[in-house]
């Protein structure tokens, strides 16, 4: 009688993957392949080549467009790890012909020279045994395997990947993350409490074991998760809470004298700027007035921050007139259900003073700064902790 526990055990986790998500993948896998292998035929196929296909880039697509964010998919690995594989494939084949201990020995190679150049992709296992037991064409094409159609058709399918997972929402290749904004050697605000990157770096080198995730992706769940329970310890406050609503405004053609004084007026540093239908098209900021004005040297601010704000009274001017001109455009937003602890890594981390609320039609509501998020944050621990 089978053991129901253990059998429990053996079987996958729910995928908690959405419908929409699993869809945008295999829609992204039918895409790349099909672009790789039209591209490939044109190129190789028409001119007589019998492989402008191989059979490991179907592979190779699913960690591109099912998980984009994994090391294993980037396009160093994928590149990388699938050329070296045929290269070395090539080479066990060149050195001691075709045999199935040979593609054995070939697959073991290809997984260790991947370990050392830091391009391990799982499907260049299977290349270094297609370079080995591929066939007459493939064994007789050598060396040059690797590069037609191997390399070819690995280009192709990152290129593919690039575009789609980008026009999806999915950012690929997965890039590291920015240093911290001020440029210096403190760690950033949300990592000084709490576990460290080098508490991390530790537990991954005890673990010891190939993650399919990135560190700093890694790094992101943890930090997500201890919000998370933040946010069942002490409940949740919405940024429709604490936000500012009658709040100070421009617009795209705003004048620049007239948007400093507002801004000096009401001693804000910072102004959103909206279009008619008020939904937020920028944010202007007084660094904003000191980068473009010039006013990197101390020494004459008043007279070059007059003559920056001091209209030119020409039709055309290259000298920036309206808050247009100056303003950071597509500012970084939240909703007025946001829970306020999802801001705390963008003004802690990502340098972020002023974060715009926009309602569910996007329209401006009001905005969240700095200062509300640390009254909140200060509020609602002290309250917790009673008298």
């Amino acid at each position: 009688m089978l053991n129901t526990a253990l059998l429990a055990r053996l079987l996958p986790d729910p995928n908690n993957t959405s419908l929409s998500e699993q869809l945008r993948a295999g829609l992204g896998a039918f895409f790349g392949l099909f672009i790789t292998g039209i591209c490939s035929y044109l190129l190789l196929g028409q001119h007589g080549s019998t492989v402008f296909l191989v059979a490991p880039m179907g592979a190779s697509s699913v960690l591109l467009f099912c998980l984009p964010g994994s090391p294993l998919a980037q396009p160093w690995s994928v590149i990388g790890g699938n050329v070296i594989s045929g290269l070395v494939g090539a080479a066990c084949v060149h050195a001691l012909g075709s045999s199935v201990p040979v593609a054995a020995l070939a697959g073991a190679l290809a997984i260790c020279t991947m370990f050392l150049l830091r391009c391990l992709h799982p499907p260049g296992g299977a290349v270094a045994l297609t370079a080995v037991l591929g066939g007459p064409a493939v064994t007789a094409a050598g060396f040059g395997f690797a590069l037609v159609p191997v390399l070819l058709d690995s280009c192709l399918l990152v290129a593919a990947a690039i575009l789609y997972n980008n026009l999806t929402g999915r950012a690929y290749p997965h890039l590291l993350p920015l240093a911290h904004p001020h440029a210096t050697r403190d760690d950033k605000p949300t990592v000084r409490l709490g576990f460290k990157p080098e508490d991390l770096d530790a537990v991954l080198r005890q673990y010891n074991q190939v993650l399919d995730i990135s560190r700093d992706d890694l790094e992101a769940l943890f930090m997500k998760t201890e919000m998370r329970a933040y946010q069942r310890r002490f409940g949740i406050i919405t940024c429709a809470d604490i936000m500012s609503r009658d709040v100070v405004t421009a617009e795209f053609s705003t004048a620049l004298d007239e948007a400093w004084r507002e801004l000096r007026g009401h001693r804000i540093h910072a102004l959103p700027v909206l279009n008619r239908a008020r939904r937020v098209i920028g944010i202007v900021s007084q660094g904003d007035f000191l980068q473009h004005g010039g006013l990197d040297d101390y020494r004459g601010m008043r007279q070059q921050l007059l003559r920056f704000l001091r209209p030119s009274g020409r039709s055309h001017s290259e000298k920036a007139e309206v808050v247009g001109q100056i303003m950071q455009a597509k500012p970084t937003t939240a909703r007025l259900d946001t829970p306020i602890v999802d801001l705390v890594p963008l003004m802690a981390d990502s340098g972020f003073h002023h974060i715009p609320i926009v309602d569910e039609e996007q329209r401006f509501a009001g905005i969240v700064t700095q200062s509300d998020l640390v009254a909140a944050l200060y509020e609602k621990r002290f309250a917790e902790a009673g008298p």
